[in-house]
């Protein structure tokens, strides 16, 4: 049987529940988007969120049922970042002991700020399989209560105030494209949309967005039921989840329109422009949203919302992130040269790049490498260019000059 969606009257409950410790997020409007769009397209700020992410919301609607007696046996939790600063924040705030298991790897930002919550973290495993299995023993073992990243009616329900508050900023709007993991988010933020349109007497539009390298939710909906799924590395790791939730499954299928995916190059991108044209920091999880919206993977016949899930980027990650998405926007490259090794050429490379109007922002030089000559060296210099057409027009320009540029990266 189809599990029930969470009321409309039961989401209201969990607003004034989650407002104790929730902010009311800015929506910003985007000119650049709604010119891509067509249509007016305004973006949900949750990467502002107390904790850095929307997981407050679910988090502490969950802790805030838990029975006396459940409270006073602790909850326990396993995650890579957003999740466990959700539950050690709330458990806080509720005066509950917490006990967080996360990856070995896990981002020091993430550590750091779950550990300063007050929750007892607990490193096990290179993977989130092994603390989530390591959370479960726990619980078993302790009594502790195990509190589940999107599996559960409270966290989707608690998830789903976000759906209010986008219709109290935004009361005319008739699309949300929102970020996909387990799938709590968007089964939540559909909950609460779709019956409040409806009793508005109008429809609403719900476009899920996953990792096209974590994409659970394609299959399992055309297989009729949740599959597993081999995820690809992603930097968009707040949203690899191998497998959907079991109810989270079964309300996206009674309420989501449409679910599609995008690529890395695809998510660089938005992040790029977020930065850029938004000023906004965004994780590469939260920024999915809008990649589809760039790519034209979303359609709209009116005022649409993107939701930005969360904030929490390791800065090493936002480094490598920013750098890979210029050269996915054609904004930077680097070339491989092979030069005469006698005096000057260096100099003559520069030169003919200042002409150029490129910006050279490195340069590697070596004597030594695989099929050279003995009298030949080799450069590899990156490169600031201002789109796909200068790119060009600097490889040309070297060729024109006797070289023979290859473009490995960009």
């Amino acid at each position: 049987m189809p599990h029930t969606i969470p009321s409309l009257e039961s989401i209201e409950h969990a607003q004034q529940v989650v407002s104790q410790v929730s902010q009311h997020t800015p929506m910003e409007s985007s000119r650049y988007l709604t010119e891509v769009l067509g249509q007016p397209v305004y973006l949900k700020c949750e990467n502002l969120q107390r904790t850095g992410s929307y997981k407050i919301r679910g988090a502490f609607n969950r802790l805030a049922q838990l029975s006396n007696d459940e409270k006073a046996r602790g909850v326990v939790a396993a995650s890579a970042g957003n999740h466990a600063q959700g539950v050690a924040f709330a458990a806080r705030e509720l005066g509950i002991a917490a006990t967080i298991f996360m990856p070995v790897g896990v981002p020091l930002p993430k550590l750091q700020a779950t550990r300063r919550y007050g929750a007892d973290v607990i490193l096990r495993g290179h993977t989130v399989t092994e603390p989530l299995r390591a959370a479960a023993e726990y619980a078993e073992k302790t009594g502790a209560v195990l509190i589940p990243p999107f599996d559960h009616v409270d966290v989707v329900t608690g998830q789903g105030t976000l759906g209010l508050e986008i219709l109290d900023d935004v009361p005319d709007a008739s699309t949300i494209v929102v970020p996909i993991g387990g799938g709590g988010l968007i089964a939540g933020v559909a909950a609460a949309a779709k019956q409040r349109a409806a009793r508005e007497g109008r429809e609403m539009r719900i476009i899920g967005v996953q990792s096209q390298n974590a994409a659970a939710y394609p299959p399992s909906l055309a297989e009729g039921h949740p599959v597993d799924i081999e995820i690809q590395p992603t930097i968009a790791d707040g949203i690899a989840v191998s497998r959907p939730g079991t109810l989270n499954f079964d309300l996206i299928r009674q309420l989501v329109d449409d679910v599609v995916t995008v690529t890395e190059d695809e998510i660089a991108k938005a992040l790029l422009l977020l930065l850029e044209r938004a000023k906004l920091v965004v994780e590469p999880a939260g920024a999915v949203s809008v990649a589809a919206i760039i790519e034209g993977k979303v359609t709209a016949t009116g005022p649409t919302v993107a939701i930005l899930s969360g904030g929490n980027i390791d800065p090493l990650l936002m480094q490598r992130v920013v750098s890979h998405g210029l050269s996915a926007a054609d904004r930077y490259m680097t070339l491989r040269i092979p030069l005469p090794d006698r005096p000057g050429q260096l100099a003559r490379i520069a030169e003919i790049l200042a002409q150029a109007n490129a910006n050279v922002v490195e340069v590697l030089h070596t004597r030594h490498g695989q099929g050279m000559q003995i009298s030949e060296v080799m450069i590899d210099l990156s490169v600031e260019t201002r789109g796909a057409d200068h790119k060009t027009g600097v490889v040309e320009t070297l060729r024109s000059a006797g070289y023979d540029p290859a473009i490995v990266q960009g």
